[in-house]
């Protein structure tokens, strides 16, 4: 039957990035399978005319701010409970579909008065979060209170969906879950919406090129997410003046915020100006056309339990990715990715440079990642596993919920769309045997570094504003 679906969102929903792209793309399938998806948010970020959005009132105090790990951020889960009651009592849900802690925290209250079951979308480690962002020292007091309640929040839910495999381990091992209520279901992409870019695509993209100042005869590498220390960005400037100094004709496409100014005032002082464009936001539904600019892609991110959704977006637009050698990157790349070792903005710059350097490798590395985005990671049987989730979480008896989840069979399922995508990288785009490809995700030919040196610079380095385009923003 259709589901009446409540989802709190702990966050500023819709800002384009990271945990609001997987909500948004959710309530969407899930919609487009029949299914009514309300969305209890805070009081900023951006409607979407598609999705029904509540929003908290704003704080007296402080209707301005940037979500993040913050203290005002406890006054905002007040304010959010309250709106999520009030809208459950309004609204009297079948399912609570609650995101991160905070919201699986206000959702196991609202399950207990509302008698919905909790079904908990966690993207990554609470305590994890708060030592990447640098809010919690692991070394201090507070540590060992949030680490209990973590595992506190991770108990309540009768189901948890995972955005990755690396997260089941987690869950299980290190804060005690049982298995059978963890369901692995990795991040998605809209393989129709993220594409490699076709000749006719080449007016456009030229247009676009010709707008940002970004000299035609440059190679181009692109960023598309958050620019934060714990996204990696210092060290993808680092990285970015070793490449250049060694290879003159490639150019950084850096989009995102919050903290452009800083970063770009750090690629300023490092002498990058003429080889860096810093874009700001990027409309949703023009992140696509941007990353089609690229001629390879970087994910420097270094947390070690969040998920990394923009990997997703490069593999699609078949785009070869440099990352940091992580068990959730592997998860996404497998053995198509060109590896670094974490923290490490040499290593990076060297597999940047690797991968712009051999084109055979560039070329097979691209084929794999996209034919691996559309059959591991597409959207189109989501909804279908979360329906399914649904069902067996609304089942009264405690030993039937188990044996349904069992039953469910989603880490048979996985692991044998593991094994046949490893059958389908074993094998070159052409039908060809990839004898050559490095377990490490690199390719054995080719590995002299070439550099090239460019004919045109970047006028001025400036920054330049976005074009003129429409809907929503991508960060």
């Amino acid at each position: 039957m259709p589901y009446r679906i409540l989802m709190i969102a702990p966050t500023s929903f819709f800002s384009d990035y990271g945990c609001h792209v997987r909500i948004l793309e959710e309530a969407r399938t899930l919609q487009a399978h029949g299914q009514r998806v309300q969305i209890v948010t805070y009081y900023k970020g951006r409607s979407l005319p598609d999705l029904e959005i509540i929003r908290t009132a704003p704080t007296p105090w402080h209707a301005d701010y940037e979500v993040g790990s913050s203290r005002h951020k406890i006054a905002f889960d007040v304010l959010l409970s309250w709106t999520a009651l009030k809208t459950a009592l309004r609204f009297k849900p079948h399912i609570i579909h609650a995101h991160l802690h905070e919201g699986a925290l206000i959702g196991s209250a609202l399950s207990w008065i509302s008698r919905a079951p909790l079904v908990f979308d966690f993207q990554g480690s609470l305590t994890g979060e708060m030592i990447d962002h640098h809010f919690l020292n692991p070394a201090g007091p507070a540590h060992a209170i949030v680490r209990r309640l973590e595992r506190r929040i991770d108990h309540r839910p009768r189901a948890i969906l995972t955005s990755s495999r690396t997260a089941v381990a987690l869950l299980r091992d290190t804060f005690g879950v049982d298995p059978e209520r963890v369901i692995p279901l990795p991040d998605c992409v809209d393989t129709a919406f993220f594409r490699p870019r076709t000749e006719a695509d080449r007016i456009e993209l030229s247009a676009i090129r010709s707008y940002l100042g970004v000299p035609a005869d440059r190679e181009l590498v692109v960023y598309l997410g958050l620019l934060a220390p714990y996204q990696g960005t210092d060290l993808l400037i680092e990285a970015a003046e070793q490449v250049i100094r060694q290879r003159p004709n490639t150019h950084f496409l850096i989009m995102g915020y919050p903290g452009m100014p800083l970063y770009r005032a750090l690629a300023e002082a490092r002498g990058l100006s003429a080889h860096t464009t810093f874009v700001g936001r990027v409309l949703y539904e023009d992140a696509p056309r941007y990353l089609r600019l690229g001629d390879v892609a970087v994910a420097p991110k270094l947390s070690a339990t969040e998920a990394n959704g923009k990997v997703l977006n490069y593999m699609a637009t078949g785009l070869p990715t440099i990352a940091f050698n992580t068990p959730i990157n592997r998860e996404y790349l497998h053995d198509y990715g060109f590896y670094a070792r974490p923290g490490d903005a040499a290593a990076l710059a060297e597999q940047l440079l690797y991968a712009l350097n051999t084109p055979s490798a560039r070329a097979c590395a691209a084929a794999g990642l996209r034919a691996r985005a559309q059959a591991m990671f597409a959207w189109e049987d989501a909804a279908r596993r979360i329906v399914a989730v649904y069902d067996a979480v609304r089942l009264r008896r405690a030993g039937e919920r188990t044996q349904a989840l069992q039953e469910l069979g989603f880490g048979r399922h996985l692991e044998s769309r593991h094994l046949e995508s490893r059958h389908l990288e074993s094998r070159h785009p052409e039908g060809r045997h990839l004898e050559g490809w490095h377990p490490e995700g690199r390719h054995l030919e080719d590995r002299h570094l070439e550099g090239r040196h460019p004919e045109g610079r970047h006028p001025e380095g400036r920054h330049l504003e976005m074009p003129p385009t429409r809907g929503h923003d991508v960060g």
